[in-house]
């Protein structure tokens, strides 16, 4: 599969979105968390958000009727898509038609991929991707969590608006958990812009939000099971003192103490900083962030 730099006229013959639906009975199933994007100008909005796709791998999840993977496309990038609803692989064989050798199309559980496999060549990939929402965070959290550093140079994700906000959360704010602690960690997250529910097919209940996050240095060497094991014992009663949400996490107290860290203070006062030199003090720390875990 070759990325090219042009758009080939294949994807400007294609039907509209909603006529493929009709044509395919594609109508959005809550149980596989589906709502579909249709309008163009935004999804060539969200294509652009990891910047030139051209000569780029695009990994994208859950493509439905295609429309994301059009404007993936259309920028130049190959693309490969993994989609668990067998009642969409025929629409996107039109689209593989329509691109000859830029579109691969893997049917299956996005959380059964072993993803780095599925990308052949030695091109950038980005994730692109408007993540069913049963499991965006589950994703998220397992490409976080893979040895690093990792197999692609960028997420573009879409989350509910919610689980946006905890991605980038600043300390201090109601949003600021264990999401924002591991994300924050070794990427750099923002938001690039909201989406309304009116945007999708159907209207979720909820606004949605595009999420960026590229790579960054570590903060510190430290194994990501150490650190999940940390925030989930600090956040986990976050209203207490941290002398007492972490009593019963081995080394906890100790590593407080080491730290210099007031041990009155609270889960949410604590910078992304601080909570990996508390994690790097903890007992049987290996160090490397290299230790999978796929807690959220």
């Amino acid at each position: 599969m070759t990325p090219a730099n042009t758009t080939p006229d294949g994807l400007d013959t294609l039907p509209p979105l909603r006529e493929v639906i009709a044509r395919y009975d594609l109508a959005a199933k809550k149980s596989l968390g589906q709502n579909f994007l249709l309008d163009g100008n935004l999804l060539d909005r969200i294509a652009r958000v990891p910047g030139p796709l051209a000569g780029t791998h695009v990994y994208e999840v859950g493509p439905g009727p295609g429309g994301l993977t059009r404007a993936l496309l259309r920028a130049g990038a190959a693309v490969t898509a993994v989609e668990r609803d067998d009642r969409a692989l025929p629409a996107l064989a039109d689209l593989a038609a329509a691109a000859p050798g830029r579109l691969t199309v893997v049917g299956g559980d996005a959380m059964a991929q072993d993803e780095a496999a599925l990308m052949v060549g030695d091109c950038p990939v980005h994730v692109v991707a408007n993540l069913p929402y049963n499991i965006g965070t589950a994703l998220l959290v397992r490409w976080l969590t893979a040895p690093w550093p990792p197999w692609w140079v960028s997420l573009t994700l879409m989350f509910q608006k919610e689980v946006a906000q905890r991605i980038v959360a600043a300390p201090g704010s109601d949003a600021y958990g264990r999401l924002a602690v591991l994300s924050q960690w070794r990427t750099t997250p923002r938001i690039a812009f909201d989406v309304p529910r009116q945007a999708f097919t159907p209207p979720p209940s909820v606004t949605s939000a595009v999420v960026h996050i590229v790579p960054a240095p570590p903060l510190g060497d430290i194994a990501v099971g150490t650190l999940e094991r940390l925030t989930a014992a600090a956040f986990g009663q976050r209203r207490k003192m941290l002398r007492a949400s972490l009593r019963g996490l081995p080394g906890g107290v100790e590593a407080l103490n080491r730290a210099g860290i007031d041990p009155a203070r609270r889960a949410e006062t604590l910078t992304v900083a601080e909570f990996v030199g508390l994690a790097a003090l903890l007992p049987g720390n290996r160090g490397g962030g290299d230790d999978l875990s796929t807690g959220s």
